[in-house]
This record gives structure tokens, C-alpha cells and sequence, in this order.
């Protein structure tokens, strides 16, 4: 890493990932950022606690037992990435089979000259349901001007720390609904954002939902109501209706 780079904070939300966290542990390891790796876990029973150990990376517990509460564990990473002295912080899904090196040093890249970068990537078709069906009709309703973001609901998002900072005044939820809330209020308060296409993603979740994506409910559920109330709190609820029923 060279003296003068910023110091990187890569973070990982994690819950029973023992079959991918030392891969993405390792991976984000190698980037020649020499980034900070901790690990929010929400009361994991299997091995992934003791393997991220093993692997170098920092390990806390999300503040409660409440899940699912990915708000939660982002909110508590920011608030430890804030006691290393971050300059920019990454998080990353723990459950990606396929994550290199590359897409941390492409994130971090994209962000030294911007303020949030979002992971785009190519999906099996059947993946993804709560992005295409929820949050992808309700942003162009209601968030136009952002509507054009592929992933709105990315977990693999950089940022600097001066606006995890100024996001975690504004009342985070605590749910699945964080990702396109962070998404919302920082391009309402005027951050230059921009997605990075990362090729492929695999990851291990979606074989829990493959086959039946009544499983993905709740995040629906949590995803909807986020941005309702986002768009009640920015004025722009009465844009339902020029939809058309």
C-alpha cells in the first residue's frame, strides 16, 4: 500500500456463512489497498465467528439479537470503522461464492474520486425478485431520478466516511430496508453516486430462495415500507398517483 493511500475499511454482515467467509475474508485481504476486515456478526451458530478469526479479520456481534437487522450490523460497522480512523469503508455480502480481489480494488478505485460506489452486476434470471418486482417500479414512481440504478438493494457499496458519518444521523432502519435507504438519502443530500459493474455474482442465499421466493417476504415487506416512508418524508408520495391500475 502506498504511504499516502487512504486507509480502507472493509466490512461484512454476516449469519451463519461458514461456507464462504474465509473465501471473502482472504479475497478482501489481497487487495493492495491492505484493508481493515471486520466482521458484524448477528449471533452466528455455526463456525463463522471462529473461521473469521482464523482468517485476520476483526469480529463483533451486532448489538442485539434481533433478525434480520442488516441495519443493525451496518450501523454498528460504521460506528467501529469510525475507531480505526477509516477514510473510506466498503461492505460486502458474506455470502458471495465468487468475489475477488478486484471487485474490492475496483469499488475503493471508484470512490477515491467519487462520494458512493455500488456494485452492479449480471444475476441468474430468477435472482433478485425483491430488486425487480419492489424496488426497481417503486424507485421509478417515487425516486426517478435514481430510478436508473441497477441495484438498488447492492450490498456491495463504498463510500467515504464522511458520508456514512452524516447517513447515520438521519435515523437508519434497522432491516433489510438499509441498503436502498442509504441509496435514497445520499442522493438526496446531493452525493455523487455511481454503480460499477463487477461481472457475475454467485451467492449462497439464493439457492434458500430459489425454488420459492415467498421466502423473501419480509425483505420485500421492509424493502416497500423504507421507501414509502422515504418518499412521504421527501414529499413525493402523492406520485402514486399518476400510476396507472
Amino acid at each position: 500500500m502506498k504511504q499516502d493511500s487512504p486507509k480502507i475499511v472493509v466490512i461484512f454482515p454476516t449469519k451463519n456463512e461458514e461456507d464462504t467467509i474465509e473465501h471473502v475474508i482472504r479475497a478482501a485481504r489481497k487487495s493492495h489497498y491492505n484493508p481493515e476486515v471486520i466482521v458484524v456478526d448477528a449471533y452466528s451458530s455455526d463456525r463463522t465467528v471462529r473461521i473469521a478469526n482464523d482468517n485476520g479479520a476483526k469480529v463483533i456481534e451486532q448489538d442485539n439479537r434481533m433478525f434480520p437487522a442488516k441495519g443493525i450490523a451496518m450501523k454498528k460497522g460504521i460506528n467501529e470503522a469510525i475507531r480505526y480512523n477509516a477514510s473510506i469503508v466498503l461492505f460486502l455480502d458474506a455470502d458471495i461464492k465468487n468475489l475477488t480481489t478486484e471487485w474490492v480494488d475496483k469499488l475503493v478505485d471508484g470512490c477515491i474520486n467519487c462520494d458512493m460506489v455500488r456494485g452492479n452486476y449480471h444475476r441468474h434470471g430468477r435472482d433478485a425478485p425483491v430488486t425487480k418486482l419492489i424496488a426497481k417500479p417503486m424507485m421509478d414512481v417515487f425516486f426517478p431520478e435514481i430510478s436508473h440504478f441497477e441495484q438498488p438493494l447492492s450490498g456491495e457499496v463504498c463510500a467515504r466516511m464522511e458520508v456514512w458519518k452524516r447517513l447515520l444521523t438521519q435515523n437508519p432502519p434497522d432491516g433489510w430496508g438499509i441498503d436502498v435507504w442509504f441509496l435514497i438519502e445520499a442522493a438526496m443530500a446531493g452525493y455523487q453516486i455511481k454503480e460499477i459493474y463487477l461481472g457475475t455474482k454467485e451467492h449462497t442465499s439464493f439457492e434458500d430462495y430459489r425454488e420459492d421466493v415467498g421466502k423473501l417476504a419480509k425483505m420485500a415487506e421492509q424493502v416497500e415500507f423504507t421507501i414509502l416512508k422515504e418518499a412521504i418524508k421527501y414529499g413525493r408520495i402523492e406520485r402514486h398517483e399518476d400510476v396507472k391500475t
